[in-house]
Protein backbone atom coordinates (compact mmCIF):
# COMPACT_ATOMS: atom_id res chain seq x y z
CA UNK A 1 0.00 0.00 0.00
CA UNK A 2 1.70 3.40 -1.02
CA UNK A 3 0.94 5.81 2.31
CA UNK A 4 0.60 9.52 2.15
CA UNK A 5 4.28 9.99 3.80
CA UNK A 6 5.48 7.63 0.60
CA UNK A 7 3.12 9.93 -2.02
CA UNK A 8 5.16 12.73 -0.50
CA UNK A 9 8.51 11.31 -0.76
CA UNK A 10 7.98 10.24 -4.50
CA UNK A 11 6.96 13.82 -5.36
CA UNK A 12 10.23 15.19 -3.19
CA UNK A 13 12.17 12.48 -5.41
CA UNK A 14 11.15 14.00 -8.47
CA UNK A 15 8.99 11.01 -9.92
CA UNK A 16 5.49 12.75 -9.60
CA UNK A 17 6.44 16.14 -10.64
CA UNK A 18 9.00 17.12 -12.98
CA UNK A 19 9.60 20.86 -14.53
CA UNK A 20 6.89 22.77 -12.82
CA UNK A 21 3.79 20.10 -13.28
CA UNK A 22 2.88 16.66 -12.19
CA UNK A 23 2.28 13.77 -13.98
CA UNK A 24 -0.85 12.37 -13.80
CA UNK A 25 -1.24 9.60 -11.11
CA UNK A 26 -4.34 7.51 -10.18
CA UNK A 27 -5.12 7.43 -6.18
CA UNK A 28 -7.60 6.17 -3.60
CA UNK A 29 -7.79 8.59 -0.93
CA UNK A 30 -9.77 6.29 1.80
CA UNK A 31 -11.81 7.22 4.74
CA UNK A 32 -11.85 10.88 4.42
CA UNK A 33 -14.28 13.60 5.72
CA UNK A 34 -15.61 14.50 2.04
CA UNK A 35 -16.88 17.51 1.54
CA UNK A 36 -18.78 17.23 -1.73
CA UNK A 37 -20.28 20.60 -2.18
CA UNK A 38 -23.24 19.16 -3.90
CA UNK A 39 -26.39 17.96 -2.57
CA UNK A 40 -25.07 14.80 -0.36
CA UNK A 41 -23.42 17.40 1.60
CA UNK A 42 -20.61 15.92 4.23
CA UNK A 43 -19.77 12.35 3.89
CA UNK A 44 -18.17 10.83 6.91
CA UNK A 45 -15.22 7.96 6.32
CA UNK A 46 -15.87 7.77 2.47
CA UNK A 47 -13.53 6.89 -0.20
CA UNK A 48 -12.58 9.11 -3.65
CA UNK A 49 -11.43 7.30 -6.33
CA UNK A 50 -9.11 9.20 -9.08
CA UNK A 51 -8.14 7.89 -12.65
CA UNK A 52 -7.19 9.71 -15.41
CA UNK A 53 -7.24 13.18 -13.62
CA UNK A 54 -11.00 12.98 -12.67
CA UNK A 55 -13.21 11.46 -9.69
CA UNK A 56 -14.56 8.17 -11.13
CA UNK A 57 -15.90 7.44 -7.81
CA UNK A 58 -17.22 8.37 -4.20
CA UNK A 59 -18.15 6.02 -1.79
CA UNK A 60 -17.28 3.84 1.06
CA UNK A 61 -15.19 0.49 0.76
CA UNK A 62 -14.02 1.43 -2.61
CA UNK A 63 -11.25 -1.09 -4.26
CA UNK A 64 -7.91 0.63 -5.64
CA UNK A 65 -7.26 -0.72 -9.06
CA UNK A 66 -3.44 -1.95 -9.74
CA UNK A 67 -0.53 0.72 -9.28
CA UNK A 68 -3.20 2.93 -7.76
CA UNK A 69 -1.70 5.30 -4.93
CA UNK A 70 -3.74 4.57 -1.64
CA UNK A 71 -3.93 7.73 0.49
CA UNK A 72 -5.60 7.09 4.36
CA UNK A 73 -6.87 10.21 5.40
CA UNK A 74 -8.15 8.90 8.68
CA UNK A 75 -11.00 10.69 8.55
CA UNK A 76 -9.59 14.24 7.97
CA UNK A 77 -11.12 16.97 5.82
CA UNK A 78 -11.26 16.39 1.92
CA UNK A 79 -12.77 19.19 -0.05
CA UNK A 80 -12.35 20.35 -3.40
CA UNK A 81 -9.71 23.21 -4.68
CA UNK A 82 -10.21 26.70 -3.23
CA UNK A 83 -10.63 29.12 -5.42
CA UNK A 84 -8.22 32.20 -4.90
CA UNK A 85 -10.16 35.32 -5.52
CA UNK A 86 -10.12 37.44 -8.34
CA UNK A 87 -6.10 38.35 -8.16
CA UNK A 88 -3.04 38.76 -10.77
CA UNK A 89 -0.83 35.74 -9.80
CA UNK A 90 1.44 35.07 -12.74
CA UNK A 91 1.02 38.87 -14.64
CA UNK A 92 2.59 40.77 -11.44
CA UNK A 93 5.77 39.23 -10.06
CA UNK A 94 7.26 42.24 -8.20
CA UNK A 95 5.05 45.01 -8.47
CA UNK A 96 8.64 47.44 -7.89
CA UNK A 97 10.01 46.25 -10.88
CA UNK A 98 8.08 46.95 -14.58
CA UNK A 99 9.28 44.49 -16.14
CA UNK A 100 7.33 41.72 -14.18
CA UNK A 101 4.04 43.76 -14.50
CA UNK A 102 1.75 42.97 -16.84
CA UNK A 103 -1.90 43.27 -15.29
CA UNK A 104 -2.32 47.20 -16.23
CA UNK A 105 -2.66 49.75 -19.52
CA UNK A 106 -1.32 52.83 -19.62
CA UNK A 107 -3.26 54.53 -22.23
CA UNK A 108 -1.07 56.85 -24.07
CA UNK A 109 2.01 54.95 -23.05
CA UNK A 110 4.41 54.34 -25.97
CA UNK A 111 2.29 56.48 -28.46
CA UNK A 112 -0.47 54.09 -28.11
CA UNK A 113 -3.93 55.69 -29.07
CA UNK A 114 -4.84 58.47 -26.52
CA UNK A 115 -7.49 59.16 -25.20
CA UNK A 116 -9.14 55.27 -26.43
CA UNK A 117 -10.18 52.73 -24.24
CA UNK A 118 -8.68 49.22 -25.03
CA UNK A 119 -11.38 46.69 -23.75
CA UNK A 120 -9.48 44.26 -26.54
CA UNK A 121 -6.40 43.74 -23.49
CA UNK A 122 -6.41 40.50 -22.41
CA UNK A 123 -3.93 39.81 -19.66
CA UNK A 124 -4.43 36.16 -20.16
CA UNK A 125 -1.71 36.60 -22.87
CA UNK A 126 0.81 37.70 -20.27
CA UNK A 127 0.13 34.70 -18.10
CA UNK A 128 3.80 33.15 -16.84
CA UNK A 129 2.88 29.97 -15.16
CA UNK A 130 6.58 29.99 -13.90
CA UNK A 131 5.96 32.67 -11.33
CA UNK A 132 7.20 32.50 -7.49
CA UNK A 133 3.74 33.18 -6.44
CA UNK A 134 1.92 29.91 -7.85
CA UNK A 135 3.33 27.35 -5.11
CA UNK A 136 3.24 30.00 -2.47
CA UNK A 137 -0.21 30.30 -3.31
CA UNK A 138 -1.37 26.30 -4.26
CA UNK A 139 0.31 24.56 -1.47
CA UNK A 140 -2.14 26.39 1.05
CA UNK A 141 -4.85 24.93 -1.01
CA UNK A 142 -6.15 26.97 -3.71
CA UNK A 143 -5.77 25.34 -7.03
CA UNK A 144 -7.36 28.13 -8.92
CA UNK A 145 -7.69 31.90 -9.68
CA UNK A 146 -9.35 34.39 -12.05
CA UNK A 147 -6.57 36.87 -13.97
CA UNK A 148 -7.70 40.52 -13.69
CA UNK A 149 -7.14 43.36 -15.46
CA UNK A 150 -6.41 46.82 -13.62
CA UNK A 151 -6.87 50.33 -14.08
CA UNK A 152 -4.23 52.19 -13.92
CA UNK A 153 -2.94 56.44 -14.06
CA UNK A 154 -3.62 56.84 -17.65
CA UNK A 155 -5.58 54.19 -18.51
CA UNK A 156 -9.66 53.72 -18.55
CA UNK A 157 -12.22 52.22 -15.88
CA UNK A 158 -13.16 49.85 -18.30
CA UNK A 159 -9.76 47.65 -17.27
CA UNK A 160 -10.14 44.92 -20.15
CA UNK A 161 -10.26 41.14 -19.86
CA UNK A 162 -9.32 38.45 -17.94
CA UNK A 163 -10.31 34.60 -17.26
CA UNK A 164 -9.87 31.61 -14.62
CA UNK A 165 -6.54 29.97 -14.72
CA UNK A 166 -5.52 26.66 -13.09
CA UNK A 167 -2.51 27.17 -10.93
CA UNK A 168 -0.99 23.87 -12.12
CA UNK A 169 1.90 25.35 -13.96
CA UNK A 170 1.02 24.98 -17.17
CA UNK A 171 1.61 26.65 -19.70
CA UNK A 172 -2.00 25.75 -20.93
CA UNK A 173 -3.69 26.98 -17.91
CA UNK A 174 -6.37 29.40 -18.98
CA UNK A 175 -10.02 28.08 -18.36
CA UNK A 176 -12.29 28.10 -21.27
CA UNK A 177 -15.40 29.85 -20.91
CA UNK A 178 -14.24 31.90 -18.26
CA UNK A 179 -13.67 35.11 -20.26
CA UNK A 180 -14.77 38.12 -18.41
CA UNK A 181 -14.60 42.25 -18.98
CA UNK A 182 -13.83 44.47 -16.26
CA UNK A 183 -15.52 47.46 -15.35
CA UNK A 184 -14.53 49.42 -12.49
CA UNK A 185 -17.28 52.43 -11.05
CA UNK A 186 -17.83 54.64 -8.51
CA UNK A 187 -15.59 56.57 -6.24
CA UNK A 188 -12.53 54.34 -7.38
CA UNK A 189 -13.48 55.27 -11.18
CA UNK A 190 -13.70 59.21 -10.64
CA UNK A 191 -10.04 59.61 -11.98
CA UNK A 192 -11.05 58.52 -15.73
CA UNK A 193 -14.43 59.96 -15.60
CA UNK A 194 -13.89 63.72 -15.13
CA UNK A 195 -14.76 63.93 -11.44
CA UNK A 196 -18.06 62.66 -11.85
CA UNK A 197 -20.01 59.25 -11.48
CA UNK A 198 -22.43 60.42 -13.83
CA UNK A 199 -19.86 60.64 -16.26
CA UNK A 200 -18.93 56.87 -16.19
CA UNK A 201 -22.68 55.85 -17.46
CA UNK A 202 -21.99 58.87 -20.34
CA UNK A 203 -18.57 57.40 -21.10
CA UNK A 204 -20.13 53.52 -21.54
CA UNK A 205 -23.14 54.62 -23.32
CA UNK A 206 -20.98 56.20 -26.08
CA UNK A 207 -18.99 53.36 -25.95
CA UNK A 208 -21.78 50.92 -25.78
CA UNK A 209 -22.78 52.60 -29.25
CA UNK A 210 -19.87 52.48 -31.13
CA UNK A 211 -19.79 48.68 -30.12
CA UNK A 212 -23.60 48.13 -31.85
CA UNK A 213 -21.92 50.56 -34.91
CA UNK A 214 -25.38 53.07 -33.45
CA UNK A 215 -22.52 55.99 -33.07
CA UNK A 216 -21.56 57.94 -36.29
CA UNK A 217 -17.51 58.51 -36.90
CA UNK A 218 -16.53 61.06 -34.73
CA UNK A 219 -13.10 62.98 -34.40
CA UNK A 220 -12.35 60.94 -31.17
CA UNK A 221 -14.38 57.86 -30.69
CA UNK A 222 -13.73 55.99 -27.66
CA UNK A 223 -13.32 52.68 -29.25
CA UNK A 224 -10.26 50.99 -31.48
CA UNK A 225 -12.19 48.49 -34.00
CA UNK A 226 -10.56 45.99 -32.28
CA UNK A 227 -12.23 47.16 -29.31
CA UNK A 228 -15.71 47.37 -30.67
CA UNK A 229 -15.55 44.09 -31.77
CA UNK A 230 -14.57 42.82 -28.68
CA UNK A 231 -17.11 45.07 -26.49
CA UNK A 232 -19.58 43.66 -29.23
CA UNK A 233 -19.08 40.71 -28.11
CA UNK A 234 -19.83 41.39 -24.29
CA UNK A 235 -23.20 43.31 -25.13
CA UNK A 236 -24.09 39.84 -26.53
CA UNK A 237 -24.74 38.22 -23.23
CA UNK A 238 -20.80 38.28 -22.15
CA UNK A 239 -19.87 37.84 -18.26
CA UNK A 240 -19.15 41.19 -17.18
CA UNK A 241 -17.25 42.22 -13.51
CA UNK A 242 -17.98 45.06 -11.99
CA UNK A 243 -15.89 46.57 -8.95
CA UNK A 244 -18.58 48.34 -7.21
CA UNK A 245 -18.86 48.95 -3.17
CA UNK A 246 -21.67 52.28 -2.35
CA UNK A 247 -25.25 50.56 -2.55
CA UNK A 248 -26.83 53.48 -5.11
CA UNK A 249 -23.72 52.92 -7.36
CA UNK A 250 -24.52 48.94 -7.11
CA UNK A 251 -27.76 49.19 -8.24
CA UNK A 252 -27.29 51.57 -11.15
CA UNK A 253 -24.31 49.80 -12.53
CA UNK A 254 -25.93 46.23 -12.28
CA UNK A 255 -29.13 48.03 -14.06
CA UNK A 256 -27.47 49.47 -16.79
CA UNK A 257 -25.26 46.12 -18.08
CA UNK A 258 -28.14 44.50 -17.62
CA UNK A 259 -30.36 46.80 -19.65
CA UNK A 260 -27.19 46.54 -22.10
CA UNK A 261 -27.36 42.55 -22.45
CA UNK A 262 -24.61 41.97 -20.12
CA UNK A 263 -24.52 39.29 -17.15
CA UNK A 264 -22.69 41.29 -14.20
CA UNK A 265 -20.83 40.26 -10.78
CA UNK A 266 -20.28 42.07 -8.57
CA UNK A 267 -16.79 42.71 -6.86
CA UNK A 268 -16.40 44.60 -3.46
CA UNK A 269 -20.08 45.39 -2.77
CA UNK A 270 -19.24 46.87 0.69
CA UNK A 271 -22.83 48.12 0.98
CA UNK A 272 -24.13 45.16 -1.03
CA UNK A 273 -26.10 43.92 2.15
CA UNK A 274 -28.51 47.20 1.49
CA UNK A 275 -29.60 45.80 -1.81
CA UNK A 276 -29.58 41.96 -1.34
CA UNK A 277 -32.91 42.15 -2.05
CA UNK A 278 -32.33 43.86 -5.35
CA UNK A 279 -29.55 41.28 -6.29
CA UNK A 280 -31.64 38.18 -5.49
CA UNK A 281 -34.21 38.92 -7.38
CA UNK A 282 -32.16 40.23 -10.74
CA UNK A 283 -29.92 36.63 -9.92
CA UNK A 284 -26.68 38.74 -9.08
CA UNK A 285 -23.70 37.30 -7.14
CA UNK A 286 -21.53 38.86 -4.83
CA UNK A 287 -17.56 38.72 -4.83
CA UNK A 288 -16.83 40.36 -1.32
CA UNK A 289 -14.40 40.52 1.32
CA UNK A 290 -16.13 39.89 4.97
CA UNK A 291 -13.03 41.82 6.44
CA UNK A 292 -14.51 45.04 5.16
CA UNK A 293 -16.49 45.99 8.39
CA UNK A 294 -14.95 50.07 8.68
CA UNK A 295 -15.42 52.31 5.56
CA UNK A 296 -12.28 53.14 3.88
CA UNK A 297 -13.97 55.82 2.01
CA UNK A 298 -17.60 57.19 1.44
CA UNK A 299 -18.04 54.75 -0.99
CA UNK A 300 -18.32 51.69 2.03
CA UNK A 301 -20.11 54.16 4.64
CA UNK A 302 -22.01 51.40 5.20
CA UNK A 303 -19.30 48.25 5.67
CA UNK A 304 -20.12 45.71 8.72
CA UNK A 305 -19.11 42.23 9.60
CA UNK A 306 -21.98 40.33 8.56
CA UNK A 307 -22.40 41.28 5.10
CA UNK A 308 -22.02 38.09 3.59
CA UNK A 309 -24.53 36.57 5.91
CA UNK A 310 -27.15 39.00 4.91
CA UNK A 311 -26.65 38.90 1.56
CA UNK A 312 -26.93 35.31 1.88
CA UNK A 313 -30.38 35.19 3.87
CA UNK A 314 -31.29 37.21 0.92
CA UNK A 315 -31.02 34.61 -1.71
CA UNK A 316 -27.56 36.34 -3.44
CA UNK A 317 -25.00 33.89 -4.47
CA UNK A 318 -21.77 34.55 -2.35
CA UNK A 319 -18.35 33.65 -2.64
CA UNK A 320 -14.69 35.44 -1.99
CA UNK A 321 -12.28 37.65 -2.88
CA UNK A 322 -10.20 40.40 -1.66
CA UNK A 323 -7.02 38.82 0.08
CA UNK A 324 -4.14 40.12 -3.26
CA UNK A 325 -2.42 38.14 -4.82
CA UNK A 326 0.58 38.11 -2.35
CA UNK A 327 -2.14 36.82 0.47
CA UNK A 328 -4.38 35.18 -1.73
CA UNK A 329 -4.05 31.83 0.45
CA UNK A 330 -5.82 34.16 3.21
CA UNK A 331 -9.08 33.77 1.18
CA UNK A 332 -10.19 30.78 3.28
CA UNK A 333 -9.87 32.42 6.84
CA UNK A 334 -11.72 35.51 4.99
CA UNK A 335 -14.26 32.52 4.65
CA UNK A 336 -14.03 31.70 8.09
CA UNK A 337 -14.64 35.11 9.19
CA UNK A 338 -17.95 35.15 7.20
CA UNK A 339 -19.01 31.74 9.21
CA UNK A 340 -18.35 34.08 12.55
CA UNK A 341 -20.83 36.33 11.47
CA UNK A 342 -23.45 33.93 10.47
CA UNK A 343 -22.88 32.43 7.21
CA UNK A 344 -23.34 29.04 7.53
CA UNK A 345 -20.15 27.05 7.26
CA UNK A 346 -21.46 25.26 4.40
CA UNK A 347 -22.51 27.99 2.70
CA UNK A 348 -18.85 29.84 3.14
CA UNK A 349 -17.08 25.97 1.62
CA UNK A 350 -19.28 26.50 -1.51
CA UNK A 351 -18.47 30.85 -1.83
CA UNK A 352 -14.83 29.14 -1.71
CA UNK A 353 -15.66 26.41 -4.39
CA UNK A 354 -18.67 25.46 -6.28
CA UNK A 355 -20.76 28.78 -6.82
CA UNK A 356 -17.17 30.90 -8.23
CA UNK A 357 -16.57 27.60 -10.43
CA UNK A 358 -20.23 28.28 -11.47
CA UNK A 359 -19.92 31.96 -11.47
CA UNK A 360 -17.01 32.13 -14.21
CA UNK A 361 -18.32 29.14 -16.37
CA UNK A 362 -16.34 26.37 -15.06
CA UNK A 363 -19.03 24.87 -12.85
CA UNK A 364 -20.01 22.16 -14.94
CA UNK A 365 -15.86 20.02 -14.50
CA UNK A 366 -14.72 22.09 -11.41
CA UNK A 367 -15.74 23.12 -7.81
CA UNK A 368 -17.12 19.92 -6.06
CA UNK A 369 -16.14 16.58 -5.41
CA UNK A 370 -18.60 14.37 -7.69
CA UNK A 371 -18.00 11.58 -10.50
CA UNK A 372 -16.69 13.03 -13.57
CA UNK A 373 -15.71 16.21 -12.21
CA UNK A 374 -12.13 17.01 -12.21
CA UNK A 375 -9.91 15.70 -9.50
CA UNK A 376 -8.86 19.14 -7.80
CA UNK A 377 -8.72 18.51 -4.18
CA UNK A 378 -7.28 19.32 -1.03
CA UNK A 379 -6.55 17.12 1.92
CA UNK A 380 -6.51 19.26 5.09
CA UNK A 381 -5.24 18.49 8.59
CA UNK A 382 -8.55 20.27 9.88
CA UNK A 383 -11.31 22.61 9.39
CA UNK A 384 -10.00 24.31 6.50
CA UNK A 385 -11.80 27.31 7.74
CA UNK A 386 -9.41 27.64 10.61
CA UNK A 387 -6.44 29.73 10.78
CA UNK A 388 -4.19 27.12 12.39
CA UNK A 389 -4.98 24.29 9.97
CA UNK A 390 -2.60 23.59 6.87
CA UNK A 391 -3.50 21.48 3.46
CA UNK A 392 -1.55 18.76 3.92
CA UNK A 393 -1.63 17.24 0.16
CA UNK A 394 -3.12 19.40 -2.96
CA UNK A 395 -4.09 17.71 -6.00
CA UNK A 396 -4.91 19.46 -9.30
CA UNK A 397 -6.59 17.55 -12.66
CA UNK A 398 -5.53 14.48 -10.25
CA UNK A 399 -2.06 15.93 -10.09
CA UNK A 400 -0.06 15.78 -6.73
CA UNK A 401 1.64 18.57 -6.16
CA UNK A 402 4.70 19.22 -4.91
CA UNK A 403 3.77 20.95 -1.03
CA UNK A 404 7.15 23.08 -1.46
CA UNK A 405 7.63 26.91 -2.38
CA UNK A 406 10.20 29.25 -1.71
CA UNK A 407 8.65 30.44 1.71
CA UNK A 408 9.18 26.88 2.90
CA UNK A 409 12.49 26.74 1.51
CA UNK A 410 13.70 29.55 3.19
CA UNK A 411 11.83 28.61 6.54
CA UNK A 412 13.52 25.03 6.49
CA UNK A 413 17.17 26.80 5.24
CA UNK A 414 17.11 29.23 8.63
CA UNK A 415 15.77 26.59 10.56
CA UNK A 416 18.52 24.08 9.51
CA UNK A 417 20.87 26.92 10.84
CA UNK A 418 19.35 27.44 13.68
CA UNK A 419 19.48 24.00 14.65
CA UNK A 420 23.23 23.77 13.49
CA UNK A 421 23.74 26.80 16.38
CA UNK A 422 22.02 25.47 18.67
CA UNK A 423 24.56 21.70 18.68
CA UNK A 424 27.11 23.57 18.76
Amino acid sequence: MITLRSVLALIAAGTLWSGGAAMAQDVLIRGAEVHTVTGQGKLDNTDVLVRGGKIEAVGVGLAAPPGTAVIEAKGRPLTPGFFGGLSDIGINEVPSEKATVDSGLTVGADKLMDAQWRPEFDVTLAYNPNSVLLPVTRIEGLTWTVLTPESIPGGSFVAGQGAAVLLDGGYDAVLGGSQALFVNLGGDALQWSGGSRAAQYMLLEQAFREARGNSPAAPQPLLHPAGREVLAKYLGGGRVVLHVERAADIRRAVAFVRQAGMKPIVVGGTEAWMVADELARNGVPVLLDPLENLPSDFDGIGARLDNAALLYRAGVRVAFSGSGSLNARKIRQQAGSAVAHGLPWNAALAGLTAIPAELFGIGAGRGRIAVGQAADLVLWSGDPLEVTTAAEQVWIAGRAIEMRSRQTELRDRHLERLRSKTAR
